[in-house]
């Protein structure tokens, strides 16, 4: 019996299965119908509406609809799409034990208490048939599959078949041989639909009769005519039937207690029971001797449902319902080339899948009815090693297989007891005792070594002369010759090991894990999956093997550098023995359930471009851009993270993410493109902002005229000297009466007379007088003194040192766009390039002109490139030879086109004296020598160093949030003062050590002192005490962001800047936590329960007595109501010891005394008290002590390892599990 599912819940009294979907339907005794996924092990939906237990249900073959039966005397039908129920059938005067839909016609078959077996119709929702003749409760009724039959088993201790022949007749409309079927049975209508014979609709065609005690349940055989039946008496018989007569042919005893339910197998010769005795019994058919039993400890068995296509099996018991296979359903086989080796009807048989063709080899004879567990070939030698396990007894058969496809007979195989036989070499094979000793046989089956493995679980083929063990938590490889492990890997629960062509790479299948690791056992990648994993096969055609694997419901890929995505989905789950590839594509030879060979094509394309990227192969990856059909969003975020938002470009069509993308690479072009297809403000924006940091004012001009930012605009005019536009933008003001931008434009043109002008126009009689006074406009300043005096105004006076000011006129228009440094084109530019030919890389390089620098030389006419002009037309490239240089005049020269120039300079051509070379900035004279801090280098405008020590000291890997406070701190640390009145301000930085040191040794001020953080983490207690957790959070995370950009002088200091960091990670994980838990659905019971698992983890973060009140008072208000009473005493408990105040306490003491009385816990949760656990800030699940896990390299909080690499966001800045060297803030860490 292998096990595949299995749930915890109330008595579980009725269980179906979809007939295609991984769903089954589980009906509860607490009146609660389960829709659960059983391949991915989740609950889907809960249906509440019946009072009381749920006996009946049932799924209907093709309609989205289900039928449920319970004691209210209620069916009700169902829409599991629409999550709702459509109707109720009333009829019932006792409980309704089942209910099944028939096959073919829209009837639904009720057994009842009432002593009745109804027929419904659920498309007219009417009863069309009650069948009576039991005098006892009908406990089951159902359909016979083919045959117009019903059997129902009733505690009567008979077993009744009826036939309902004539309810079909009458009931079902009839088809268009309607009047040949009337002519040949005349007597029940005449021509004129008068009916002359009353015929029944259901009549009793045979009386079982045999059980000394009720029977609980009756099913027929899906082919035979063969009845099966369960009672009270504790026997299960067996029944055959004919048109005349039924018998009883066999009794099966062995239940010591009632059999609640009976059932063949679609397959095999088997039959299923189970009961009250807590025990599922497998049969033999036809000896009726009982095969199996599995036993539960404390659950007596109610119930028992079969697939209807599938090899699964449920039964429903007092504590849930288990789903169940009786064997492996996995094929035995294995691979030499292009040869695919299994075992199917107990016969070895080889395909070639070059041909497709399926030949066979020898017989196998041992096993029994089982099949066999694992095959290994010896191809040298021409041997097979079969596998077989059944029960706890494991076995192996050496089998010599004919050679050249001969039909000699097969010879008595060699035999031997062991877990696992594996060869090892062409004359050796290992076999794993149940000792766990290892031992060496040649092939006559004769040991030769033993080797001891106390804790090895299986062994599994690694090549000649090498093992690999499997132990309960690591995979070891062994050398049989030296007898000593070589390598280790840590994996849990390894299922199977495959290897690559060459034995480079080897994957380690787990339940739900890929492992691929090199031959050595170097761990390469790990990947989780939610589904079980099955198989794979190794696709070696590409640079770098791919694993392709399947998982029970799809086809996936994993890459050597982690790098997985789904190939395509699955109907059923199949066994991939060998990946077949071409240039067109790749195929997946495979075998079903069923041990039948099958091609899937798939294609590889996806991974074969991310390998591509991986490997360089920019020729490939050009290719396959214009050619595949690469789309999804899956290959635009790979291409974003990986750094190719270029390549990207190719494959979006989307205006909006290429707008983005174009941004992200620095596409202006692109992104205008898309920007005008968008047409909206925001994208306008992002074009604007990135075209400003890029010098192309030309385009920043344009998104702000298309936003209508007048005010950006005008800025913008001002900084590129266009005043002409500068005064178009004052007439615009003007027409949108906006007076305060119309006066600004005067004021940056210097027009006094429009600035006066508005000044009187808008009441300002004063200082439109000053304005005139000032700037010597006598006439205005005159009428100006008359209105003023004619107001009964006081008139100012002016003073009499005041000067005439007015902006600079601007020396130079800046027309054209800012230039560019010349930068070496991405690998997908120089490869689009390199496919025209030799060369014309390069080429375009030179000749190609620099978008991003608008007009430059757009004036010059001449075809040297080697010489650029300045301002007053002087040559500024002083050390250009006279061939490669020229003097102002020389457009009129004419050159002829094979002149070649010579080099500009020593160590570049031509080419090279084209670029302009930035000049490295110089070092303030503020900086000093001795900076070692972040804080330092930030405070003296060195935001690169202070980045990238951040980064190597704490991790920090999002710098979004350092801008503005980089900027703050670099504010902070210099003063601006006026020094002569002709000359611009100047800026002078401070320093904190300016009374002992100078020059070099010179330190910039404190900008972030430790007393600020320390009175905004006050304000966040205030914050979090007020239950605004979103604001606190968000200040929480800017002390967290500040605490690296520190500086403290004393030990003391630096032990509080590290306690502050704690607090604020205890802070931020606990809100973060309370906040997502308050965003959680309640509706199910799974959902409450993980909502108080979270209240529960909430209790446990280190915050201030009065914070963490409030956080054990909920806890046990939700524990309280989940009738967990156990864990809510422990929480009244801690909560009375933090000394609450008294009506707190009061009602702490009352809640404490109520669960004293029922100290259980009703509901299992992931939460243990005494056992000390940190919380993952992703998951929100405890991390118990000893168990793996990852820190935050700036805050500390904990995460699982799966996380590592991840942005922690309890800081929001940092990487998880980074290598660093620690907060380093004070110089005493910088001693040695």
């Amino acid at each position: 019996m292998l096990t595949k599912f299995e749930t915890k819940s109330a008595r579980v009294k009725g269980i179906s299965f979809h007939a295609k979907r991984p769903w089954v339907l589980a009906s509860l005794h607490n009146g609660v119908i389960q829709l659960w996924d059983y391949r991915m092990c989740t609950l889907l939906e809960k249906f509440d509406d019946h009072d009381g237990p749920v006996r009946g249900i049932c799924f209907h073959q093709q309609q989205p609809l289900f039928v449920s039966g319970g004691d209210d005397y209620k069916i009700k039908v169902w829409n599991y799409k629409q999550r709702r129920c459509l109707f109720t059938l009333l009829g019932h005067l006792d409980y309704v034990r089942t209910t099944y839909f028939h096959h073919e016609y829209p009837w639904i078959l009720s057994a009842s208490d009432d002593q009745t077996i109804r027929i419904w119709n659920w498309q007219s929702r009417q009863c069309i048939s009650v069948l009576t003749g039991h005098n006892h409760y009908v406990m089951c009724a159902q359909f016979h599959p083919t045959e117009d039959l019903l059997v129902s088993a009733s505690l009567d201790q008979s077993v009744r078949v009826w036939d309902f022949s004539g309810l079909r007749k009458k009931s079902v409309a009839p088809g268009p041989t309607g009047l040949a079927e009337h002519l040949r049975n005349p007597q029940a209508t005449d021509l004129f639909g008068q009916q002359l014979i009353l015929q029944a609709d259901a009549v009793v065609k045979h009386v079982l009769e045999g059980h000394d005690r009720g029977v609980n349940w009756a099913s027929f055989h899906p082919t035979l005519p063969l009845i099966v039946s369960g009672a009270d008496d504790r026997q299960v018989k067996l029944w055959r039937m004919n048109d005349a007569k039924a018998w009883e042919v066999d009794t099966c005893r062995g239940h010591y207690n009632n059999v609640s339910c009976v059932l063949f197998h679609a397959r095999h010769e088997l039959i299923l029971s189970n009961g009250e005795d807590r025990f599922i019994r497998v049969w033999d058919l036809t000896k009726r001797t009982c095969l199996h039993s599995f036993k539960r400890e404390d659950e007596r068995y109610w119930v028992l449902a079969a697939h209807p296509s599938l090899n699964l099996f449920a039964a429903g018991h007092d504590a849930g319902m288990i789903l169940f296979k009786l064997q492996r359903e996995r094929p035995a086989y294995a691979v030499h080339n292009n040869m695919l080796f299994y075992i199917k009807d107990r016969q070895l048989r080889k395909l070639d899948m070059t041909t497709n063709r399926v030949t066979p080899v020898m017989q196998i004879k041992g096993g029994g009815r089982n099949q066999p567990y694992s095959m290994s070939l010896n191809h040298a030698e021409w041997c097979v090693l079969v596998n077989w396990r059944v029960g706890d007894n494991s076995s192996y058969e050496l089998y010599t297989a004919p050679k050249d496809g001969s039909d000699a007979p097969t010879s008595e195989p060699a035999r031997g007891t062991g877990t696992t036989a594996v060869w090892v070499a062409r004359n050796r094979f290992a076999s794993l005792e149940k000792n766990n000793q290892l031992v060496i046989k040649n092939l006559k089956n004769e040991v030769s070594k033993k080797i001891s493995t106390p804790s090895c679980e299986e062994i599994m083929y690694a090549g000649t002369g090498m093992l690999l063990l499997r132990e309960p938590d690591c995979v070891q490889l062994l050398d049989v010759q030296q007898k000593r492990t070589i390598a280790s890997v840590k994996i849990a629960k390894c299922r199977y090991a495959i290897w690559n062509a060459d034995m480079s790479l080897v994957a380690l299948l787990g339940k739900h894990s890929v492992t691929l690791c090199t031959k050595k056992l170097e761990q390469l990648c790990c990947v989780t999956e939610g589904a079980r994993v099955k198989s794979g096969a190794f696709d070696d055609s590409t640079p770098q093997p791919v694993f392709i694997y399947t998982t029970a419901n799809h086809i996936k890929y994993c890459c050597k550098d982690g790098d997985f995505g789904i190939i395509r989905t699955l109907d059923v789950p199949v066994y991939a023995v060998k990946v077949l590839s071409s240039e067109s594509g790749a195929r997946v030879v495979c075998l079903d359930r069923e041990c039948k060979p099958k091609v899937l094509n798939i294609d590889p394309t996806e991974y074969r471009f991310k390998l591509a990227l991986v490997t360089r192969q920019y020729d490939q990856v050009l290719h396959m851009v214009r050619t595949a059909k690469l789309v999804g969003q899956s290959i635009i975020a790979y291409l974003q993270e990986k750094g190719y938002p270029e390549v990207a470009l190719h494959f979006v069509k989307d205006a909006r993410t290429r707008l983005s993308l174009a941004l992200q690479c620095g596409n202006i072009d692109v992104a205008l493109e898309a920007a005008k297809s968008l047409d909206e403000p925001a994208a306008w924006d992002k074009l604007a902002k990135a075209a400003l940091a890029t010098g192309n004012h030309q385009i920043v001009e344009m998104c702000y005229q298309r936003t209508k930012n007048f005010d950006k605009l005008s800025f913008l005019y001002l900084i590129t000297g266009n005043l002409d536009k500068l005064r178009k933008m004052m007439k615009i003001a003007e027409i949108r009466k906006d007076v305060s931008a119309q006066f600004q434009g005067a004021l940056l043109l210097g027009d006094v007379k429009e600035s006066i002008r508005l000044l009187k126009n808008a009441g300002q009689l004063s200082l439109a007088y000053l304005t005139a006074i000032n700037h010597k406009q006598i006439e205005e300043a005159e009428q100006l003194k008359t209105m003023l005096e004619a107001a009964e105004l006081p008139i100012p006076e002016a003073n009499p040192e005041a000067e005439l000011i007015r902006p600079p006129l601007p020396v130079h228009t800046a027309q054209p766009n800012w230039p560019l440094l010349a930068v070496s084109k991405s690998f997908f530019e120089v490869a689009s390039g390199a496919a025209a030919g030799p060369g014309v890389a390069a080429a375009a390089l030179a000749d190609e002109p620099l978008e991003a620098a608008g007009a430059w030389g757009d004036d010059d006419d001449v075809l040297d490139e080697n010489k650029v002009e300045g301002e007053e037309g002087e040559e500024v490239m002083e050390d250009a030879c006279d061939d490669g240089g020229w003097d102002v005049g020389d457009e009129d020269l004419e050159l002829p086109e094979e002149l070649t120039p010579v080099s500009a300079d020593i160590d570049g051509g031509a080419e090279a004296a084209a670029y302009f070379v930035a000049p490295s900035r110089g070092a303030p004279a503020a900086l000093g020598g001795k900076l070692r801090s972040a804080h330092d280098h930030v405070a003296t405008g060195q935001f690169e160093i202070a980045l990238r020590l951040l980064n190597e000291q704490v991790g920090i890997v999002n710098f979004d949030p350092y801008l503005d406070l980089f900027t703050s701190m670099y504010g902070r640390a210099r003063v601006t003062f006026s020094a002569l009145t002709s000359l611009p301000p100047l800026n002078a930085h401070l320093h904190r050590n300016w009374k002992e040191a100078s020059g070099k040794d010179l330190l910039p001020v404190i900008c972030l002192k430790l007393n600020e953080l320390v009175s905004q983490l006050q304000q966040c207690y205030q914050l979090t005490t007020a239950g605004k957790f979103s604001e606190a959070t968000e200040r929480l995370q800017r002390i967290a962001q500040c605490v690296p950009l520190l500086h403290v002088d004393t030990k003391p200091d630096l032990t509080e800047a590290q306690q502050l960091l704690a607090i604020a990670k205890e802070y931020l994980l606990g809100l973060q936590m309370e906040t997502a838990r308050k965003a959680m659905p309640k509706n199910t019971l799974d959902e409450q329960k993980r909502t108080c698992e979270m209240a529960a983890y909430f209790t446990h973060c280190k915050l201030q007595p009065v914070h963490q009140i409030l956080t054990l008072r909920t806890a046990l208000n939700m524990f309280f109501k989940l009738k967990n009473f156990r864990t809510a005493a422990s929480f009244a408990r801690r909560l009375l010891e933090l000394g609450p105040r008294p009506e707190v306490a009061q009602q702490a003491r009352k809640i404490l005394q109520a669960c004293e009385k029922s100290l259980t816990d009703e509901h299992q949760l992931l939460y243990d008290e005494h056992n000390p656990f940190n919380i993952c800030g992703i998951s929100y699940k405890p991390i118990y002590r000893g168990k793996p896990e990852e820190k935050c390299s700036l805050c500390g909080a904990s995460f699982l390892p799966e996380h590592k690499g991840k942005l922690c966001p309890v800081c929001g800045v940092a990487e998880i599990g980074k290598d660093v060297l620690g907060l380093r803030i004070c110089p005493l860490q910088f001693q040695r």
